[in-house]
């Protein structure tokens, strides 16, 4: 586990960059969505093809509409896919399926069939990844979750036309089998969590605790979110 901090005004540049090269065909990526990958992802867009690739949502939103602007889905296709260079394939958790349970264990399996070989999350101010709460175990794989309330109030601030309640989730346990990780901090508003993560003990309280635990995992962090020693 690593810690790589930028100065702000090139916090996003720099890490679209090194995605820019790090994507080649046949790459399998699990991304995240929101305000803190956007920039990266626009960056990205505009000079890489992502051709051959598989893209996997990290989470999505269950109970909003199709196409509403809070879904994690509709976030990456105007982010990353709609600007994109080659088509790559998308694939989706289906929250709108009769058995939501049912189809998030459907997408682990697919996710487990060929593995991550780079999963890009962001840390949540509560500490968690994905959906993946306070409280959740390294060993739970992708599954229906209910949302904390800071995180179903942060899809209302993306767009969406209600709080969402619940979600599906890639789990700890996927993310963790993923070749390499990546986890984006931007902003002095992530300073304590982080400092948490980094520094604080492996806590199911804090799931991205367990990220430190990874062989190949990096925080790409900004200088506003990062602490002296962190």
């Amino acid at each position: 586990m690593g810690v790589e901090v930028f100065p702000d005004a090139v916090w996003a540049e720099r890490v679209a960059s090194r995605l820019g090269d790090k994507i080649n065909t046949g790459n399998r990526l699990c991304l995240a969505t929101g305000s803190t990958p956007s920039p990266i992802y626009h960056r990205v867009a505009e000079t890489v093809s992502l051709d051959g690739m598989a893209v996997f949502l990290l989470d999505e939103f269950g109970g909003l509409e199709v196409g509403d602007p809070g879904r994690c889905a509709s976030m990456l296709t105007r982010d990353l896919i709609e600007a994109s260079r080659g088509s790559p394939v998308v694939h989706v958790p289906d929250v709108d399926a009769e058995d939501p349970w049912a189809a998030a264990s459907r997408y682990g399996k697919l996710i487990g069939a060929g593995g991550i070989d780079l999963a890009i999350v962001g840390l949540g101010a509560n500490g968690h990844v994905g959906m993946n709460e306070p409280g959740t175990s390294i060993d739970q794989r992708t599954r229906v979750v209910d949302l904390h309330p800071a995180t179903s109030n942060a899809a209302l601030a993306y767009g969406a036309a209600v709080a969402p309640t619940w979600g599906i989730t890639v789990g700890m346990a996927e993310l963790m089998e993923a070749t390499e990780i990546w986890v984006l901090v931007a902003g002095g508003h992530k300073t304590g969590i982080l400092n948490r993560a980094l520094h604080g003990p492996v806590d199911p309280e804090v799931p991205a605790s367990f990220l430190t635990e990874h062989d190949n995992c990096v925080f790409l962090v900004d200088e506003s979110a990062h602490l002296t020693g962190a």
